[in-house]
């Protein structure tokens, strides 16, 4: 993979985090906080909209070296972001946009080589796992997505859909390459 190609990812990845999060503000303090009916998600949108912002954190700061234990179920209590932390929606979404900036300027340090190189972690059982940088860092939108999707399925039942999320209607108002 190319540099180049994992900034579009991200650059896909912010865009949809801001429809989901622009979503978010329309719905009602009780209605972010309560628990899904539906058991969908980490239990509340506030809980899937934390939980998908830390594990972008957390992955980061593996990536870059600064941290190599990959914490228990992708969680670590003295690092983890929790609700408590980000009790509303305006100050989870400040904090989304500070890991946003912090993201960029780490892909921005990236050359293909590094890209493509290979980074070792530690999961919780002891186990070093080796992957290539780029197949975390396709991980990362990957589960993004997974909980983006949750999140919009929380916000549809609310009567506040964000719309589609689709990677092909980015690129139709990011890009002007025939899809």
């Amino acid at each position: 993979m190319k540099t180049d190609e994992i900034q579009l990812l991200y650059e896909y990845n912010y865009w949809a985090d801001r429809r989901v999060l622009t979503t978010s503000a329309k719905v009602s303090p009780e209605q972010y906080v309560a628990p899904a009916n539906f058991g969908l998600g980490y239990g509340s949108l506030r809980a899937t909209l934390v939980h998908a912002l830390d594990a972008e954190r957390q992955w980061r700061v593996i990536c870059q070296g600064l941290f190599n234990t990959l914490p228990p179920d992708g969680h670590n209590a003295t690092t983890e972001l929790t609700e408590a932390a980000l009790p509303t929606l305006t100050v989870l979404q400040q904090r989304w946009d500070t890991e946003e900036k912090e993201m960029r300027a780490y892909l921005g340090t990236l050359s293909d080589e590094k890209l493509n190189g290979i980074l070792r972690y530690t999961v919780p059982s002891g186990v070093v796992r080796e992957r290539v940088l780029w197949h975390c860092l396709v991980h990362l939108v990957n589960h993004g997505t997974q909980h983006r999707s949750e999140a919009a399925a929380l916000l549809t039942s609310y009567g506040q859909s964000p719309g589609d999320l689709d990677f092909t209607l980015f690129l139709n108002e990011h890009l002007s390459l025939p899809c």
